[in-house]
């Protein structure tokens, strides 16, 4: 399943950790996650900020391997996960923005006017932010009221502007909400989908064979 190349890199990446940035405390599943994101960042200090809460990655890996969909804030990150998601178990992707009005309401963002209709409808979701802290806060707003909820939080928006503040308040939620986050400024498209295709490469490895 994996490409030379690829495999090449992981061994490279274990190569170059620093030894502080052991990755012998973290489980099979977790380690994959944090090389995949250094694979795809090119970013070996990545290693020091990514963050899960107990067994969320294992958990990740059942729910994608029982079929379970994967909900992103944007186009981007749903482009860079679906094609991982038809190789294995066929999980059905889509973008909040299916459910956004077609302009952002005063004050708001599309992708947060489309989160509470999408959880509401995909409730048993793995849900990916890598853009929208915004459709984040929705998502933290909904779990403390006791609305719909995701089975999964992989969040790491990006950027300058309410990023802080909403990985903060996911950090604070995380006695209830099972997350992979990823600290400080750093974030996007391609860094969630990279955790969502360890999640899916790891299950679909693992699973039974005929």
């Amino acid at each position: 399943m994996d490409h030379p190349i690829f495999s090449e890199s992981i061994r490279r990446i274990r190569q170059s950790l620093p030894a502080e940035a052991s990755l012998g405390q973290l489980t099979a599943v977790e380690q994959e996650v944090v090389l995949r994101l250094i694979h795809s960042s090119g970013d070996l200090s990545l290693v020091k900020d990514v963050r899960f809460t107990p067994g969320a990655c294992e958990a990740g890996v059942a729910l994608l391997a029982a079929g379970a969909p994967l909900l992103t804030d944007t186009a981007m990150a749903a482009a860079a996960v679906a094609p991982m998601a038809r190789r294995t178990f066929g999980n059905p992707v889509q973008s909040v923005l299916e459910w956004a009005p077609s302009s952002p309401p005063p004050g708001s963002t599309r992708t947060a006017a489309g989160m509470a209709p999408a959880l509401r409808e995909l409730p048993g979701a793995v849900v990916l932010i890598g853009s929208a802290p915004t459709a984040l806060d929705v998502l933290l707003e909904l779990v403390a009221s006791g609305d719909a909820a995701p089975a999964l939080v992989i969040g790491m928006p990006v950027g300058f502007v309410g990023v802080a503040e909403s990985k903060a308040r996911l950090s604070a939620a995380a006695a209830v909400l099972p997350q992979i986050r990823l600290e400080g400024s750093r974030g996007g498209a391609g860094l969630v989908g990279a955790a969502a295709n360890a999640l899916l490469r790891h299950g679909w490895l693992a699973r039974p064979q005929p």
